[in-house]
């Protein structure tokens, strides 16, 4: 899936400004209740993937828990200056980078060994999973069009979504084919996709910080 991050909006602009004090307070707030929710998401599912044998599933917990671990960093610069902000959404975008090569890698060594995963624990935990990442995406749609950082923690929030519908695909495939190769396919695709929405992360975060050199009157900002 593209992700489009013109030129035209304005968190591209040389100075992207802090969010008012209220505004603030309210993405705090939503933040929190997001690093909660996966990091609950986290336990649950990594226990069912390990119990189920589902790559898809761990793939989906291992997310789960770089996500609580993104706000969990967003939180730590709410306040912060613009330059402070981008360099945080680097780091971000290295993590999802990171989990995409790791989850790619396990995936090829679950589909070397042959190991057939549980589909009715796939299906259950998966659609548990969607309705968490649906609550959570729902509450940040409204901050998705800003700075890096922000707009880091949206990706997440949506790319959870997308690969929980992956997940419930893949349990129908494995119970129809009695077979691993959905589940691995899923698996794969997820990691494709934490790689694509990383690597858009971090051109954001590098052009905001070039704008932000070559804009010095901005540095407070």
């Amino acid at each position: 899936m593209s992700i489009h991050l013109g030129h035209t909006h304005a968190h591209d602009h040389a100075c992207p400004s802090l969010l008012s004090a209220a505004q603030a307070q309210r993405y705090g707030r939503v933040l929190w209740w997001a690093l909660a929710l996966n990091a609950a998401m986290f336990v649950l599912e990594a226990a069912a993937g390990i119990a189920a044998g589902s790559q898809a599933l761990l793939a989906d917990a291992i997310d789960f828990a770089g996500d609580a671990f993104n706000y969990a960093v967003s939180l730590a610069v709410l306040g912060a200056t613009a330059v402070w902000r981008a360099r945080a959404a680097l780091f971000k975008a290295a993590s999802m980078l990171l989990f995409g090569v790791y989850v790619l890698v396990r995936t090829a060594w679950a589909a070397y060994s042959g190991t057939l995963p549980h589909a009715a624990t796939m299906g259950v935990v998966g659609m548990l999973a969607l309705a968490t990442n649906l609550a959570v995406a729902w509450m940040l749609y409204r901050y998705r069009e800003g700075d890096a950082n922000m707009r880091s923690v949206w990706l997440c929030s949506r790319n959870d979504a997308i690969g929980n519908v992956a997940v419930m695909l893949a349990a129908a495939g494995v119970f129809g084919t009695r077979h691993g190769w959905p589940d691995w396919i899923v698996a794969g695709g997820m990691a494709l996709l934490a790689l694509q929405a990383g690597w858009a992360v971090w051109r954001q975060a590098r052009r905001e910080l070039r704008a932000h050199a070559a804009a010095a009157p901005c540095t407070g900002h």
